[in-house]
């Protein structure tokens, strides 16, 4: 520490800076290792690809009991059961409370990290994450920062202090005015980002705020009900939810009761969803609680509950499991919070360049310093001179002059409807060559439209019809089952639910009622949710029966089971007016609605009937039906299983839903594929559906080849096998795939293949892809692995959606468009108010020009810098340097109007096959910036050796007047000028290299200020142009024409005509060599680089490149039909025929 101390008063506080940027050097040199036990600041480094490292400071608290981590564990082995589990928690507290009542204070240690606290574990030597200790209070708390620590922490920042560093340098020089034009930048810059910042915070503050503070009603164990605030919540409570719904302040679960929720907040989705409680009885109920598992009993903290189901006398009850910043809604703003940082080669290329140009200020440096003690330069000149050779040769307004291109295609994005969370990410846009896409509601239309239902009788289906609404269905389990069979609710007298619900209840006219509080406070039983036909559809049979003519028509459905995206079905018990026994009514995918019925009713026709409709891209849906016993009473059937319901039904027929593709599709899909952009479809459908999709929008053309691969894990010896099938020549087993959860398809990357019989795309299965990635197959968040393998073999992936299932890939994926503008769109860099895909090849238009423009202006800053650069060390040579106002004139009326004005081409009109250049250290673009700066050098150094030579030269006094001095004028000491002032501003050689050089920082900003085919060409971009023509013509003005109070201002002095007509030259020629130079790196630069380093025959550097070409000199790929492939320890395959 004494030694970090010195050092930092030595440096001038430069060592703490340092310190600062880098924690894993502060921490090792103020810090001794110990062990963690003892430690009291850690050392934190991040696992994944970006190994960020933060320091953490270990506190310690008090504790009731001996050991309080281990007692904790009690509560965890308590059961959530469905109606007394409140008083097992509460006697777990009271206990709990008894033991550690008599003990001691115990410490604890601790610490916080991204709103996150861990507990020192004394039996895992290891700090932890507990949620179940020290809660804390029941708060996402955003703390918005105070003015003064995001000014501290934004100054801070190394860009700032460089500044900060060349402002108290220029004010050493009396270089004021150009000091004061940074600084007011600098103001500028740190004002607009503290700013944006500051909204920020405030926006998510009360995005989180509106609703984080709430009364609630808390269950206490002795019956009681106390009013309490959510922030006093913690896991174990048991809170009530009343009757009008509320807003939820924590995760809990159900119970009893039912609730109706809108989780659009979190999912996306605005579709209400029921939540019904924890089974208390069956295998489900003997299974410990997991988030993951029990989504459908769950109550997630910021999602709206509607209203709530309950039992006569009976309150709905959830049991508080998360609290704060570890419940969903916590985990989101957490990584709002803190979110990963940018991995682009972009912005990993720059800090290398600008490394470079340090390195080239180095040599300048000690070039300036050996210069200057061989001319016997005072010290403190010799200081200021060498420091300031480092400040031209890295440009302070360069962060400044990149971030313009982002800030307007950000603009330019919002004007076509696509909104930005996340501007670095619109550069990443600019290199995509690959997008996922969801289907429903992205490819295709959101809503289903009924085609036709098939009833099936006797083993056999029947003629398929259009109308279920039909007299003679009417009365039928089909109609019936698709009139109950569902999740809809009355919400404000509107029904809602699922769109497939929706739309498959309303083909059958019938009516939905559902039962007020009051009737529920009136009845003992459970009033059940009743639908009935119109009385006009009632068949005449029935209404004749002196049975049933007085009785009305209705079914009240007695108990739902939700659907499960894992089950792939949903199920209802129903009991008709009059009728004594119960009946149960399934619905779902046909394979597993099939596989749950009797054999002998399921047509021997299934498989090839299925078969049809999915090739024709339509949804299918099966249903089947139970008559239950008659003994089941209404609260016996509450407590059953539903594996139990499940099983021994009657096959019902199906229903046949059309799903249309978007008008804006295939025109989209086309357009990529003509740039060189794969698409995937990742959706959750049936295999066939999807691929027909596929099929009917362009994404597989008609001569392609689809293969279904299936694989099976290791079992019973066995070693794991993909099994191939072409959906030309289906195989038999085809309606074994049951569960699909993702169908993406593939297709081999190589332009240098030109048959069209080569190519072919991969339609695989969820389970099939988690077997294929070693993953476990639990068919969780499988888009975002998807994700994650491509950008594992070098893929920049898009990643398009608008669903719940999304959320995780688009938050993933390098750049993620959502066509959802709920609040869970702020899992996504893009959202799009246009709910097509038509955004997409906008995003990435608006993405190619954005980075090419960072190209062009980190080009032309690092040319600025080093042209600067030169023509300063050429000064040095004779003791004399730019004066201020020619530095203020070139940085300010050259450099930063012409970088901001470069910076507005826009976007060219079309995707172009080729793709823009990803890293700046690639041989084509320093061949460009090396070329350029040779040229530079070469006429600088020409012109400054040509006017030594001049016959009218001599050491510039006041007296001078070489604009009057014939050539026949005889010539002067040609002496090495002396200085007339400290500073020698004005001399020829400063105006000759004043004017070279001014025209050079034109030429370069044109040469690099690229058109087509990324952007528009330079000449429509009219501020550009009337900014160089300005310039231009302003420069030629006064230097053939000199106006004495300019030269005056500008530190310039005056030559001959002849001269002036010289210089003119030398800058037509400059230009003229430099377009050359840079037309010929255009076209052949890439080219030549390959000869000169024998490159050409160099493997790819990308991973799915260098895959498809080994895959091209395969010849036993693609598979050949009906065969396996087995999993072996070499990198081979084994085929085997069926």
């Amino acid at each position: 520490m004494i030694l970090v101390g010195v050092g930092a008063v030595c440096s001038g506080g430069l060592l703490l800076l340092l310190l600062y940027w880098l924690p894993e050097w502060g921490v090792k040199v103020t810090c001794t290792c110990t062990s963690l036990r003892d430690a009291h600041t850690l050392l934190l480094k991040t696992t994944d690809e970006f190994r960020q490292w933060f320091r953490a400071k270990v506190h310690v608290m008090s504790a009731p009991g001996k050991n309080p981590l281990d007692s904790l564990e009690l509560q965890s082995t308590a059961q959530l059961t469905n109606g007394d589990g409140d008083h097992g928690i509460s006697a777990v507290h009271q206990e709990l409370h008894g033991k550690c009542a008599h003990r001691q204070p115990v410490q604890i240690h601790y610490f916080t990290h991204h709103s996150t606290k861990y507990y020192w574990n004394d039996v895992m030597q290891n700090f932890e994450l507990h949620k179940r200790l020290f809660f804390g209070e029941n708060e996402i708390a955003v703390r918005v920062p105070s003015i003064f620590k995001l000014l501290i922490k934004e100054v801070l920042n190394p860009f700032y202090i460089f500044q900060l560093f060349s402002v108290v340098l220029w004010s050493a020089e009396d270089y004021y005015y150009y000091a004061t034009a940074i600084v007011f930048m600098s103001v500028i810059s740190i004002a607009t980002s503290l700013y944006s910042i500051k909204k920020q915070y405030v926006m998510l503050h009360d995005m989180v705020a509106a609703h984080s503070v709430v009364r609630v009603s808390v269950f206490r164990g002795n019956k009681d009900i106390e009013q309490a605030m959510s922030t006093d919540l913690v896991p174990g409570d048991v809170i009530i939810i009343p009757a009008n719904g509320m807003i939820m302040p924590c995760d809990a679960v159900l119970i009893c009761g039912t609730c109706i929720i809108n989780e659009s907040m979190l999912t996306g989705e605005s579709v209400p969803v029921t939540k019904t409680s924890l089974p208390s009885l069956g295998e489900e109920a003997a299974v410990s609680y997991n988030v993951e598992e029990h989504k459908r009993h769950t109550l997630f903290c910021g999602t709206h509950v509607i209203q709530t189901r309950f039992y006569a006398g009976e309150l709905v009850k959830a049991v508080v499991v998360r609290t704060g910043f570890s419940t969903e809604k916590g985990q989101l703003v957490r990584s709002i919070l803190h979110p990963k940082p940018t991995d682009f080669k972009l912005y990993r290329d720059a800090y290398l360049f600008l490394l470079c140009l340090v390195g080239v200020a180095g040599v300048g440096f000690i070039y300036t310093v050996v210069l200057s003690i061989m001319n016997k330069v005072p010290v403190k000149t010799i200081i200021i001179e060498s420091l300031d050779i480092i400040t031209i040769t890295v440009p302070p307004a360069l962060p400044a002059a990149m971030t313009a291109g982002i800030v307007y295609a950000q603009r330019r994005l919002k004007r076509v409807g696509i909104f930005c969370i996340s501007p670095q990410r619109i550069n990443m846009c600019g290199q995509l060559n690959l997008v996922c896409f969801d289907k429903t509601g992205t490819l295709t239309e959101d809503g289903l439209d009924l085609w036709g239902v098939q009833t099936a009788e006797d083993g056999s289906f029947s003629p398929p019809e259009a109308d279920a609404a039909k007299g003679s269905l009417v009365n039928s389990a089909f109609v019936a089952c698709m009139a109950t069979c569902h999740s809809l609710t009355k919400i404000e007298g509107e029904l809602s639910g699922d769109p497939l619900d929706l739309k498959m209840f309303n083909a059958t006219g019938w009516i939905l009622e559902e039962p007020t509080e009051e009737e529920t406070a009136l009845h003992n039983p459970i009033m059940p949710t009743v639908v009935r036909p119109p009385k006009h559809s009632i068949p005449e049979a029935s209404q004749k029966n002196p049975l049933t003519q007085n009785m009305p028509f209705e079914i009240g459905i007695v108990r739902q089971f939700p659907f499960s995206s894992t089950l792939q079905r949903m199920s209802v018990v129903v009991r008709r007016l009059g009728e004594k026994h119960m009946n149960a009514f399934l619905k779902g995918a046909p394979e597993v609605v099939a596989s749950l019925c009797k054999q002998h009713t399921v047509p021997q026709s299934f498989p090839e009937t299925l078969e049809s409709y999915t090739r024709q891209g339509f949804r299918v849906i099966a249903l089947a039906h139970r008559q239950l016993e008659a003994k089941l009473s209404w609260h016996k059937v509450q407590s059953l299983s539903r594996d139990l319901i499940e099983t021994n039904m009657e096959f019902l027929g199906l229903i046949i839903m059309q799903n249309k593709i978007k008008e804006e599709t295939a025109g989209v899909l086309r357009e990529l594929r003509q740039a060189n952009i794969r698409t995937l479809m990742v959706t959750g459908d049936n295999m066939l559906t999807a691929i027909s999709v596929a099929r009917e929008c362009g994404m597989v053309r008609a001569n392609e080849r689809v293969i279904i691969a299936e694989a099976a894990p290791p079992k019973d010896f066995h070693l794991a096998s993909i099994t191939w099938h072409y959906t030309e020549n289906p195989a038999p087993t085809t309606k074994d795939n049951q569960t699909v959860e993702i169908n993406l398809r593939d297709e081999e990357y190589d332009k240098k293949v030109p048959q069209q019989e080569q190519r072919y795309h991969f339609a695989v299965t969820g389970r099939t892809f988690a077997v294929i990635t070693e993953h476990f197959p639990q068919l969780v968040q499988k888009k975002t692995q998807l994700v994650e393998v491509l950008q594992s073999i070098d893929y920049t992936v898009g990643m398009c959606g608008d669903g719940a299932n999304d959320c995780g890939a688009l938050k993933r994926a390098h750049s993620g468009i959502s066509l959802s503008e709920l609040e869970a769109s702020v899992a996504s860099p893009f959202t799009s108010s246009t709910p097509n895909i038509s955004c997409v090849p906008n995003l990435i238009r608006e993405g190619r020009a954005a980075l090419i423009t960072s190209f062009c202006v980190f080009k032309f800053m690092a040319l600025y810098s080093i042209i600067q650069y030169l023509s300063v060390t050429l000064l040095y040579s004779i003791l004399s340097n730019l004066g201020d106002f020619q530095f203020l004139f070139i940085d300010i009326a050259i450099i930063l109007i012409i970088a901001f004005t470069m910076s507005l081409s826009p976007a060219w009109k079309e995707l172009v096959w080729q793709r823009p250049p990803s890293s700046l250290i690639s041989g084509p673009l320093l061949f460009s910036v090396l070329t350029q700066i040779l040229t530079s050098l070469v006429f600088q150094v020409l012109a400054f050796l040509l006017v030594r030579q001049q016959s009218w030269y001599e050491t510039w006094t006041p007296q001078s007047d070489a604009c009057n001095v014939s050539r026949s004028s005889p010539s002067h000491s040609l002496n090495v000028t002396s200085p007339h002032d400290h500073k020698n501003i004005r001399n020829y050689e400063n105006t000759t290299l004043f004017y070279v050089s001014s025209f050079q920082y034109l030429a370069v900003a044109i040469i690099f200020s690229k058109g087509k085919p990324f952007r528009q060409p330079s000449y429509k971009n009219w501020p550009f142009m009337l900014s160089c023509i300005g310039l231009y013509t302003f420069l030629l003005l006064i230097m053939l024409y000199p106006v004495p109070a300019i030269d005056s201002f500008l530190e310039i002095v005056c030559v001959p005509p002849d001269w002036r007509v010289t210089l003119a030259i030398i800058v037509i020629v400059n230009a003229a060599v430099s377009f050359m130079l840079e037309e010929a790196n255009d076209h052949w630069g890439s080219s030549f680089l390959s000869w000169l380093l024998c490159r050409r025959s160099k493997p790819p550097r990308v991973r799915y490149m260098y895959l498809a070409l080994e895959l091209q000199d395969d010849v036993d790929w693609p598979p050949r039909p009906s065969t396996v492939t087995y999993a072996s320890d070499s990198q081979s395959h084994t085929s085997a025929p069926l």
